[in-house]
C-alpha cells in the first residue's frame, strides 16, 4: 500500500520527517498561541459584566476551536486514506493560514462591535477544521516512513512538533510581554505573535510539496462510504480504545500545559509576564525529551510506557496545585509544569503511537483523525472551561487536579482493549 521505499537514504528520512514536524509545528503555533494571550483577548474581543464571565467566554471560545475539529477530521482522514498524505497536509496548512489572517486584521470590539467575536470565533472554527485532519495524517505519514522496530521513535516527532510549538507560541508571547508595556501588547503586539505563524506557512507549504507520498494514489479512490463502514462496523472496538487513549493525555495536556499559566494568572494573580514562561517549561520539557521517549517506547512497549507516565501524572497532579496554592510564585510554577511535562511527554509519545497503530493503513488517517478529534473537542477543548467553572461551583481552587485524575483513570481502561504493538508488523 505505501510507496515509501524502506531504502532510502537516511538523509532523504531527515528531510522528509524534518518536513512533516515543521509543518506541524507551525500549524499548532497558530492554532495554539491564541491560548497564550487568552485573557488578553477575552478583554479585547468578549466585553461582559464581570470578570468571572469574561473568562469563561474566553475559555468558551478556546473550546469553539475544537467544534469543527471532528468534521475536519472525518473530512481531511477520509482524504488522505483516498488521495494521500500529503495532499491533505497541505490542505490543512492552507486553511490554518486562512483562519490565522483572520485574527491578524480583526478590528477589536470597541471599534466594530458584535462583528469582531464573531469573526474571531469563524477564525478558530476554520483552524479547528484544519487541525482536526492534520495530525492523523501527519502521524500516519511519519510512521509509515518507519519499520517495525522504530516506529515510536519516527512517531515522537508528531509530539516534538506539537511541543515546539508551545515552546515558540510562549517565547514570543514572553518576550513580547518583557519587551512592550501593557498597552502597546493590547494595542497591536498581540497581531505579531499570530503574524509570525502567517508569514512561515508559504515557507512549509514548500517544503510539504516536495515530500514523497506514502500512500498508493488511487488505492480507495472512491471508498469513502466503505472506509467509514469498515471503521464503525468492523473496528468500533478498536475506536473505542483509541477515544480512550486519548482521553488521558489530551485532559493533562490542556491542563498541565496550558490552563497552569492561565490559573497562576487568574487565581494567584502572577503577572502574565511571567506565567506565559510555564508554556515555555513545559515545552522545552518535551521538545529535548520527546526523541528520548520514542526510543524507550521502542524498547519497553507502548503500554508499559503508557501506564506509568499515566500513574506519575496521577500521583502528582494534586500536589502541583497544593504547591502553587501555598506558594504562588513564578519558580514554584516553573518547577511543578517541568515535572508534569516529564511525565507527559512520556505519555503522549505513548499515546498517539499506539492509536495509530491500532489502526489498519487503509483506514488509519481516518480512524486516528476521529480518536483524537472527538475526544480533544470535549475534554481538551473545553478543559480549561470546565475546571474554570469547577471553581467557581465547588469553591476550591485544587479542584483542576480532580479533572485529570478521573479522566486519567478512565483512560487506562483502553490498556484492556489492545494488544501491544511494540515490534509488530502492522496491517
Amino acid at each position: 500500500m505505501f510507496k515509501v521505499s524502506k531504502t532510502d537514504s537516511r538523509r532523504t528520512r531527515i528531510k522528509n520527517v524534518a518536513g512533516i514536524t515543521m509543518g506541524n509545528a507551525i500549524e499548532f503555533y497558530d492554532f495554539g498561541i491564541y491560548t497564550v494571550f487568552a485573557v488578553l483577548l477575552g478583554k479585547l474581543y468578549f466585553p461582559a459584566e464581570s470578570d468571572f464571565a469574561k473568562l469563561l467566554l474566553t475559555f468558551a471560545t478556546i473550546g469553539v476551536g475544537f467544534i469543527t475539529r471532528p468534521l475536519g477530521a472525518v473530512c481531511i482522514g477520509l482524504y488522505a486514506d483516498k488521495y494521500g498524505r500529503k495532499p491533505a497536509l497541505l490542505l490543512t496548512l492552507a486553511l490554518m493560514g486562512l483562519g490565522t489572517l483572520i485574527f491578524v486584521f480583526t478590528p477589536t470590539y470597541q471599534t466594530i462591535g458584535i462583528a469582531a467575536p464573531i469573526l474571531i470565533i469563524s477564525a478558530r472554527l476554520i483552524q479547528g477544521f484544519s487541525l482536526g485532519g492534520e495530525l492523523g495524517s501527519s502521524t500516519a505519514m511519519l510512521m509509515e516512513y518507519a519499520d517495525k522496530n522504530n516506529r515510536a521513535f519516527y512517531g515522537s516527532w508528531q509530539m516534538f512538533g506539537q511541543n515546539l510549538n508551545k515552546l515558540l507560541a510562549s517565547l514570543i508571547g514572553g518576550i513580547l510581554g518583557l519587551l512592550l508595556s501593557e498597552e502597546s501588547l493590547s494595542l497591536w503586539g498581540w497581531r505579531v505573535a499570530f503574524a509570525v505563524g502567517l508569514i512561515i506557512i508559504p515557507i512549509a507549504l514548500y517544503i510539504r510539496r516536495n515530500l514523497p507520498e506514502t500512500k498508493e494514489e488511487n488505492a480507495n479512490e472512491g471508498q469513502e462510504k466503505a472506509i467509514l463502514k469498515e471503521l464503525f462496523q468492523d473496528h468500533i472496538k478498536t475506536l473505542i480504545a483509541g477515544v480512550l487513549i486519548i482521553l488521558g493525555v489530551t485532559a493533562s495536556t490542556y491542563i498541565i500545559a496550558y490552563y497552569m499559566a492561565n490559573y497562576a494568572a487568574t487565581q494567584l494573580k502572577i503577572d502574565f509576564k511571567y506565567t506565559v514562561w510555564a508554556v515555555t517549561v513545559s515545552g522545552i520539557v518535551q521538545v529535548i525529551l520527546s526523541p528520548f521517549f520514542g526510543i524507550l517506547t521502542d524498547k519497553i512497549g507502548r503500554k508499559p510506557m503508557l501506564f506509568w507516565s499515566r500513574v506519575g501524572i496521577t500521583l502528582f497532579i494534586y500536589p502541583a496545585f497544593l504547591l502553587i496554592n501555598k506558594y504562588p510564585e513564578p519558580y514554584m510554577l516553573f518547577i511543578v509544569v517541568g515535572i508534569l511535562a516529564f511525565f507527559l511527554c512520556a505519555n503522549g509519545i505513548a499515546s498517539i503511537v499506539l492509536c495509530a497503530e491500532i489502526f489498519p493503513s487503509r483506514i488509519r488517517a481516518t480512524g486516528l483523525s476521529i480518536s483524537y478529534s472527538f475526544t480533544v473537542m470535549i475534554f481538551g477543548g473545553f478543559a480549561q472551561f470546565f475546571v474554570t467553572l469547577l471553581i467557581g461551583w465547588t469553591d476550591n481552587p485544587l479542584s483542576p487536579s480532580f479533572y485529570v485524575i478521573v479522566t486519567g483513570l478512565i483512560s487506562m481502561i483502553a490498556l484492556l482493549l489492545v494488544k501491544e504493538t511494540a515490534g509488530k508488523e502492522l496491517e
